[in-house]
């Protein structure tokens, strides 16, 4: 029996763009791919390519940083994809835009916000959460605000129909799961290192565990993420879970089509979207 804690975490979750990518996935008997870019990088125009194609290249769900200063959970990788953001000129109102353009093309693909409090509270947070939910954003990660600080961010965005989505960390125990299940929705994302983005690999054990435990306590869908790399770790995550994250291993094919000054070189787009095939194909086939 699952625990009187589900019906918490499902605030609004049973409609929407997300809930109907996994109700589909679902069907399938699939797991799902969550691939993650920062809006911007390394630049406005090829971002802009990359959103188009990757529903294409099999996402499932596209999560879109937003560019900040100081991405404490995040990895050299990450960092340096925010600092080429910054030097493109974007802002979050030029976040917004990318997901305008992206949605006017793309109506079904599932999108997510994912960065930190700061730049939404500079922006305004009820502005942000109508404007978001406006262009067609479907869901919010914040990184750093806990459930105790739920009013800042994570009410207003479920008051305009936005899933706020949750981390879960090897750390949550038995006694904080409740309040960081409480009014989380869309799908749960499973933290599954200790440490930033891209600094190692998990284990599937563990996780395996970890993931059988939380399904104890909620029907939300669990999303891996952190230290997942290549597609043969992508198909082992995708074994236990509902969906993979990649990010910093896509961050990083996007910076090793650099040049020495940081500009896209020819087959950029090209060969990113072809990695998130191989890592779509590998969690599809689970």
């Amino acid at each position: 029996m699952k625990s009187a804690l589900a019906s918490q975490s499902n605030a609004t979750a049973d409609s929407g763009r997300i809930a109907a990518r996994f109700a589909s996935l679902k069907a399938r008997q699939q797991s799902g791919l969550v691939t993650f870019i920062t809006a911007g990088d390394p630049d406005l125009e090829i971002c802009t390519k990359l959103l188009a194609g990757l529903p294409k290249a099999g996402a499932d769900i596209i999560e879109l940083g937003m560019p900040f200063s100081d991405p404490m959970a995040d990895g050299p990788s990450i960092q340096s994809a925010n600092l080429r953001a910054f030097k493109a000129g974007v802002k979050l109102s030029k976040v917004l835009d990318l997901v305008r353009g992206f949605r006017e093309r793309d109506k079904d693909t599932p999108l997510v916000l994912m960065g930190y409090y700061n730049p939404v509270y500079v922006y305004g947070v009820e502005k942000f959460v109508r404007d978001a939910k406006g262009v067609g954003v479907d869901g919010i990660i914040i990184v750093d605000t806990p459930p105790e600080e739920d009013a800042e961010i994570c009410q207003p965005s479920l008051n305009q129909g936005l899933n706020f989505i949750r981390l879960i960390t090897p750390t949550t125990d038995a006694k904080r799961l409740p309040a960081v299940l409480h009014n989380a929705s869309g799908f749960l994302y499973y933290v599954s290192i200790t440490g930033t983005t891209g600094s190692k690999s998990a284990g599937a054990e563990p996780v395996r565990a970890a993931l059988a435990e939380l399904r104890r306590h909620t029907s939300l869908p669990i999303a891996v993420g952190f230290g997942i790399t290549t597609p043969d770790q992508a198909k082992t995550m995708a074994q236990t879970s509902d969906a993979v994250v990649v990010g910093s291993a896509i961050v990083n094919r996007i910076a090793s089509n650099l040049d020495g000054q940081g500009h896209a070189k020819v087959g950029l787009v090209e060969d990113v979207l072809g990695f998130v095939e191989s890592l779509a194909k590998a969690a599809h086939n689970r």
